[in-house]
């Protein structure tokens, strides 16, 4: 979701005006990584990696559907979770966008 590949800004604009959509998608996977566990960090924070994604980002980007993960504790994940892990976003690519894997 980087300036020049999702979106741009008008000539000259120094990114407080309206945004140009550059991403044409309709579905979007996210995958994110944390260290904070989930209910320390809903409970402190509210979950402010989804209240980014999905109230400016996506929104931001006209996507409309999205599935969010968010792999954590990762500073603590073993070898184990890790592969884990992987597998799941791999079975959730499969399962959102079956002809990309084959």
């Amino acid at each position: 979701m980087r300036p020049g590949v999702a979106y741009r800004f008008e000539e000259g604009n120094s990114g407080d005006g309206e945004l140009i959509v550059l991403l044409k998608a309709d579905t979007m996977l996210i995958f994110d990584t944390s260290n904070t566990p989930a209910e320390r960090e809903t409970g402190l924070y509210g979950d402010p990696l989804e209240i980014l994604w999905k109230n400016n980002m996506l929104i931001s980007c006209d996507v409309k559907n999205y599935y969010r993960k968010n792999f954590r504790v990762i500073i603590t994940g073993t070898l184990e979770q890790r592969t884990a892990w992987l597998e799941e976003a791999g079975q959730t690519v499969e399962k959102y966008f079956p002809e990309v894997l084959k």
